[in-house]
């Protein structure tokens, strides 16, 4: 539904971004993270259309977004970080407004507004002036107009920056009901909220893609291994020499010593040592506590892959 491939952008000589290729799936939930000035702005500027590419091109539904610019944003809809309302009007006549900015005829803005009104639960204030509305309810009025059209992609930049926890955890399940019916590409730098909207996520850094994959994905990439965790109660070193001779074991390291240790475990990828782990500790006698494969964080991800360290391919 989105398709980028090899956008380049140079403002005089400094290229803000540089052969950024990446596809977001219909129906998906894709997040964009990177480092303020990676890039993330001056690529969602080139795919709303606000601003040409220097080279390269982006399909939205199939169309270009240059050579067939009014095809490809009639099949968007755009939430900027700070959303532009019109602080002096009602909800209803603010989404009644935008209607006709779509070209969408009287009747089907009515039915729309009645729709996005219960679909961002606004019911309560649809004849209120916007600028009597909360940070969070403004939030939720901007999600609306971005869907009134029922378009097939949305865009949205930051979109739970500044409101309070409450109102981040009901825009997200907004976010979430959105999918499938609408393909959605998120900004942000908020990583929790990613990690708990997002399918899979494209990484940016300098410019330049760092890494496009699912979280749990790129946490077997970077550490090269899959992780397991085990609790076991025993002699700590006996458990650990024990472990490390499962095969396919690649290393043991032992994170809480003491009377209730805690192993992880690194095995070759594609080996699930899950069974022979539990196996060796119950033939030897120790209790097993637990035992559960983990994961990078996608804040240890985000940070591995955006500083100097060099990351294996």
């Amino acid at each position: 539904m989105i398709e980028v491939e090899g956008l380049t952008k140079y403002f005089g000589d400094f290229a803000a971004i540089e052969d950024v290729s990446f596809r977001v799936n219909k129906g998906e939930i894709l997040g964009f993270l990177g480092p303020n000035g990676a890039g993330k702005t001056t690529t969602m500027r080139i795919l709303t259309g606000f601003t040409p590419p220097s080279s390269g091109t982006a399909r939205i539904a199939g169309y270009d977004i240059q050579m067939q610019s009014l095809e490809a944003r009639r099949h968007i809809g755009y939430m900027p970080e700070i959303c532009p309302l019109y602080t002096d009007v009602t909800v209803t006549d603010y989404l009644s407004f935008m209607g006709s900015l779509r070209g969408m005829d009287k009747k089907r803005i009515q039915k729309r507004i009645g729709d996005v009104i219960g679909l961002c639960r606004l019911e309560e204030y649809r004849d209120t002036l916007i600028g009597k509305l909360s940070k969070g309810y403004r939030q939720r009025v901007g999600v609306a107009q971005s869907v009134l059209h029922e378009p097939d992609v949305l865009i949205l930049d930051e979109p739970t920056i500044g409101i309070d926890p409450r109102q981040v955890a009901e825009t997200r399940s907004l976010i979430k009901n959105l999918a499938g019916a609408h393909t959605v590409f998120i900004s942000s730098h908020i990583l929790p909220e990613v990690s708990q909207i997002c399918e899979r996520v494209v990484i940016i850094n300098e410019g330049r893609i760092a890494a496009e994959d699912r979280p749990e994905n790129l946490s077997t990439r970077l550490r090269g291994a899959d992780r397991i965790q085990v609790d076991v109660k025993g002699p700590t070193q006996q458990v650990a020499a024990k472990l490390r001779q499962v095969k396919g074991v690649k290393e043991v390291v032992i994170a809480l010593p003491g009377e209730r240790p805690r192993y992880y475990v690194d095995c070759i990828p594609g080996n699930d040592c899950r069974a022979d782990l539990a196996k060796v500790v119950v033939n030897n006698g120790w209790e097993l506590q637990g035992l559960q494969t983990v994961g990078m964080s996608l804040e240890e991800i985000f940070l591995r892959l955006t500083s100097e360290e060099e990351v294996p391919a």
